[in-house]
């Protein structure tokens, strides 16, 4: 978190990570609110990108390369106001793997979609972030 201090700073926290999944967390507060009564849309994104994110490196670290990371592209969407708990969950570890081995097999970066879903207490779906990470040998 020492690389993210404004995700921190919002609340956002890693509660769950292993080789297949990440899940964060965050509180709706003060000082990640928007002017609609529900939790600010970039705080989502910081929480959803690091379920995603903390894959990434935690994979990269385990190959023992030297691989650069970066978020090409992303997509969101919105269903219900964010309030309460949000966890947010990225299941993708496998598409990681292979990007890794193809990027160590060929020499040549990679790209690949990953998804985390945001949910309320309730268990309803509050928000869908798609990150697209690029990843190559350094």
């Amino acid at each position: 978190m020492m690389k993210l201090p404004a995700a921190w700073m919002c609340g956002v926290r890693v509660k769950q990570m292993d080789e297949n999944g990440c899940t964060t967390a965050v509180r709706y507060r003060w000082i990640n609110q928007n002017p609609f009564g529900s939790m600010f849309w970039a705080v989502q994104g910081m929480a959803a990108e690091l379920a995603t994110g903390a894959l990434v490196m935690g994979k990269i670290k385990s190959s023992g390369k030297r691989i650069s990371m970066l978020v090409a592209n992303n997509k969101a969407s919105f269903s219900k106001k964010a309030k309460g708990r949000i966890i947010f969950s990225c299941q993708e570890g496998g598409k990681i793997d292979y990007a890794i081995a193809r990027t160590i097999e060929t020499g040549e970066g990679q790209t690949f979609w990953m998804q985390a879903r945001g949910v309320d207490e309730a268990g309803d779906t509050v928000s869908v972030f798609d990150f697209e990470w690029t990843i190559k040998l350094k």
